[in-house]
């Protein structure tokens, strides 16, 4: 079972998302329908917040003073049966702009997907590794959307 732990530490995140913990829940049991996905034993974090804490984190751990959309935090440290992955922060502000020519929800997805196929090893440091992950992720975009 994929188990993600959401923690909200903004509060517009909630004016688009209602219940952002449950909207995860529902998207993740979704992604286990696919077979990539089925049985496995994973845990992980999404902290939703702001640009001013995604420039620190940002700053903090990958020495870029500038704000960003999303932060990855891979670990792999096995508790009980469940393997914690790690963590992935998400910036409000980007996902909101981008959403103007989108949808909210849609842009949110295609960051925590982002992030969450960071934390099980896909990179995107060179062009080969780039295009294998964006074909994975545009995979369990249209799956769930």
């Amino acid at each position: 079972m994929i188990k993600a732990y959401v923690v909200v530490d903004f509060p517009k995140w909630k004016k688009k998302i209602k219940s952002p913990e449950k909207y995860i829940l529902q998207k993740i049991r979704k992604l286990q329908k696919i077979s990539t996905f089925k049985n496995k034993n994973q845990e992980f974090s999404i902290l939703l917040t702001n640009k001013k804490k995604m420039k620190n984190l940002n700053f903090k751990f990958r020495k870029k003073n500038k704000t960003t959309d999303v932060l990855s935090f891979p670990f792999n440290h096995i508790i009980k049966k469940n393997v914690y992955i790690g963590d992935i922060a998400i910036g409000y502000e980007i996902i909101d702009k981008r959403s103007k020519v989108s949808d909210f929800n849609y842009e949110f997805d295609k960051m925590w997907i982002h992030g969450y196929l960071h934390l099980i090893g896909y990179d995107h440091k060179k062009n080969k590794e780039y295009k294998k992950m964006k074909k994975k992720e545009k995979l369990i975009i249209n799956f769930l959307n």
